[in-house]
């Protein structure tokens, strides 16, 4: 239950960075470094998300299940 709430709290942080780089983008007239900063925490944080999900299923945290499960 734990690695499921880390995981929707991940995603939350994720969809704020790339509504915080969409604000920076529309906002900022001079300075593009806020935007490409925020954008480089989504990727990092995305990358972080696809590595724990892939650590979570290998040590069996996780476990994946088909559609018609």
């Amino acid at each position: 239950m734990f690695a499921k709430a880390f995981v929707i709290v991940l995603l939350i942080a994720i969809l704020g960075s790339l509504g915080s780089a969409l604000f920076y983008l529309m906002k900022d007239t001079n300075d593009e470094r806020r935007t490409v900063k925020a954008l480089t925490w989504r990727i990092g944080l995305s990358i972080a998300c696809f590595l724990l999900l892939m650590a979570g299923a290998a040590t069996g945290l996780i476990q994946p299940h088909g559609i018609y499960g």
